[in-house]
């Protein structure tokens, strides 16, 4: 069972990514973070890029949907998205997976390194602000080499989606909450 630390900050992903408000995930939700990814970055639709992106993007809502639909209305709902994140501690093949698609999304220039400013165009994408990024992503580069790694976002993604530890700095993967 999720602890509240970790109810909270999964809520606020849940609420960023729920463009429309509605309270639930639904395919139109990813369809938008596509359009606001690809927008921050300005790759226009019918682009190779942009088709990247919304492959990546639609993928994961389907995978999401396929965990997480528990009554099958084609929307999942925050209880419904924390029965599959209280099952992720026996799914390490899933989160890395989703850790390695991420990093490679994220990783604009494809030099295998997540940069501060990439960083920055992710969080922006997802939440509408980049507000805290300049200040957390220091603790994320366990290195300190100035950029993350695929192994150190992996780690990164793993604890925030399977952790409970609110001095982690995994807790900041996705921008501050």
């Amino acid at each position: 069972m999720a602890s509240e630390f970790q109810r909270r900050k999964v809520a606020g992903v849940f609420h960023a990514m729920d463009a429309d408000g509605n309270g639930y995930l639904n395919e139109s939700d990813f369809v938008t973070l596509t359009d606001r990814w690809a927008g921050v970055r300005g790759w226009e639709p019918g682009t190779a890029n942009h088709d990247r992106m919304r492959t990546i993007m639609m993928g994961w809502w389907s995978a999401l949907a396929t965990l997480s639909d528990a009554d099958h209305d084609d929307k999942v709902s925050l209880d419904e998205l924390m029965n599959v994140v209280d099952q992720l501690p026996a799914m390490d093949d899933a989160v890395y997976a989703t850790a390695d698609v991420m990093f490679d999304a994220i990783d604009h220039d494809g030099d295998d390194r997540i940069a501060l400013a990439e960083h920055k165009q992710v969080v922006y994408a997802w939440k509408g602000s980049d507000d805290g990024v300049e200040q957390v992503f220091p603790r994320l580069d366990a290195d300190g080499d100035g950029q993350l790694s695929r192994e150190e976002f992996r780690e990164l993604w793993s604890g925030f989606w399977r952790g409970d530890d609110p001095a982690s700095p995994s807790q900041w993967v996705l921008g501050t909450y």
